[in-house]
């Protein structure tokens, strides 16, 4: 579950660094992945400026990098809430064969 809210809130950062990428003196933001602690309770995310403020906006290789977040982002989340589907159904199944 911790999976699918960082991602959510990463896929959040890239839109909101495409939605401005035009807009002058936008500091774009970069998501981090940590590993939670204890070691393997799941994942958390940070964000921080990748720099200054451009009066010219996004660079268009600045852009493709958040268009191509944006997709893995999206596509994680979408495994992720595939895992937490198969885990439902495997404990479901669990709980039929001790009843």
């Amino acid at each position: 579950m911790s999976g699918l809210n960082a991602n959510q809130q990463a896929l959040g950062v890239s839109a909101h660094n495409i939605a401005n990428a035009n807009t002058q003196n936008f500091q774009p933001q970069q998501a981090h992945f940590h590993e939670a602690q204890p070691a393997g309770s799941g994942v958390t995310l940070s964000v921080e400026g990748r720099g200054l403020a451009r009066a010219e906006g996004l660079s268009s290789e600045d852009l493709a990098t958040d268009i191509t977040n944006a997709l893995t982002y999206k596509q994680s989340a979408v495994l992720n809430v595939k895992a937490i589907q198969f885990e439902n159904e495997r404990i479901g199944t669990l709980i039929d064969i001790q009843a």
